[in-house]
């Protein structure tokens, strides 16, 4: 009986070549564009998310306003992050990372200007998935100018990923030694570097000072723990540590800061907020807006929605031409139910075949809508 479904089916089809064509093309149309933006919107969706631990990972932010002006950073204290673990027994563990810019880095005689550095405390591999390929994630940051590459950098200078106690020359003076190779970090990261240089090479990491900011700041919470709790935590602990600092600042208390309707204030983002969600000043990449999403989202839903009420009419409008099939089949007593299964036959098969060709057609226009969307090849597939 399904074999004669399907028999007539197409043999209704090609009876009718253009309509069906009409009906097949628009459908697999709307299906293609559609699928091309929840690609996207998934992309969007999926930043941060390989690590491991991404639900437990956050950053530490500030907001100031101060005469009249406010600001929120994506960067802290250098000394935040050991007090807050040392504060706070729900953080398991912090990790830090400071940008300055890059550096000339020498290539046999050819000095090449690489951007992609930061400077990172060695807990970044407790806190980040970052998989090391070669070395020790235990001490490989530890020391003064030691640095971890990822495989694409190993093999821009040293050929091989096996680089581990090979030396790489900082504008002709500096010498860091090669402690580690991790993997490419993938593009669905809100950062992405090249170079990280132990934190320990840099000075300014050891300060005191809270009202020196320039260190993206992350903490790994414990199993269990309540971001949101930490977070109303917060305000008690500025006052309590960096208070005093204040006050001898501005000249009058704390509260009397406050009053005046100034404030400084950290606030904690959870990692996976960080593309969609936060567009501060010193953020470690460019980011996304979670606007885009949903209005990518609902267009996706509009052009389904059209595509779909197309589809309905057109078949609609044939039906009227069916009328005689009809009552011909009535006739030779085919029954009613028989009926409704040929004409949901032939949508389905209509279906199938739009959505196989919107699924090849997605495929084949991929690499123009990464282009279009500013996506890598590897972001979307």
């Amino acid at each position: 009986m399904i074999k004669n479904y399907i028999k007539t089916t197409f043999r209704t089809l090609t009876k009718n070549k253009g309509f069906t064509a009409i009906n097949v093309l628009g459908l697999a149309l709307g299906l293609a564009t559609c699928l091309l933006i929840v690609f996207y919107v998934f992309d969007e969706l999926g930043y941060d998310r390989y690590n491991v631990n991404a639900n437990r990972i956050y950053r530490v932010d500030e907001a100031i306003r101060f005469g009249g002006n406010s600001n929120t950073f994506a960067v802290v204290p250098p000394i935040l992050a050991a007090t807050m673990k040392a504060d706070f027994p729900e953080i398991e563990q912090v990790a830090r990372f400071r940008t300055r810019g890059g550096n000339l880095v020498k290539k046999g005689n050819q000095d090449i200007k690489e951007d992609a550095m930061v400077y990172a405390d060695p807990t970044i591999f407790n806190v980040f998935t970052l998989p090391m390929i070669n070395g020790n994630q235990a001490d490989a940051l530890k020391e003064p100018h030691s640095v971890v590459i990822n495989e694409r950098t190993a093999q821009k200078y040293f050929n091989t990923t096996n680089a581990v106690g090979r030396t790489l020359t900082f504008n002709d003076t500096a010498l860091y030694k090669v402690t580690g190779v991790i993997k490419n970090i993938p593009k669905q990261s809100h950062f992405d570097f090249d170079f990280f240089i132990s934190m320990s090479t840099l000075p300014e990491s050891r300060e005191s000072v809270w009202f020196s900011s320039n260190f993206n700041t992350y903490i790994l919470l414990r199993p269990g723990a309540d971001y949101k709790a930490l977070n109303s935590k917060m305000p008690t602990f500025f006052r309590t540590h960096a208070g005093p600092q204040l006050q001898s600042i501005v000249h009058v208390t704390y509260d009397q800061f406050l009053q005046s309707g100034n404030y400084f204030k950290f606030n904690i983002t959870p990692l996976t907020a960080i593309h969609l969600h936060s567009n501060m000043i010193a953020e470690l990449g460019g980011n996304g807006n979670i606007q885009y999403v949903y209005i990518f989202s609902a267009i996706a839903i509009f052009i389904l929605l059209i595509a779909c009420v197309n589809f309905m009419n057109l078949s609609t409008a044939r039906s009227s031409n069916r009328a005689r099939e009809v009552g011909v089949r009535k006739v030779l007593g085919s029954p009613r139910k028989y009926l409704i299964f040929q004409f949901l036959t032939e949508s389905i098969i209509v279906t199938l075949i739009s959505a196989i060709i919107a699924v090849v057609a997605a495929w084949l226009l991929l690499p123009a809508f990464n282009q279009l969307a500013n996506k890598e090849p590897s972001h979307l597939k």
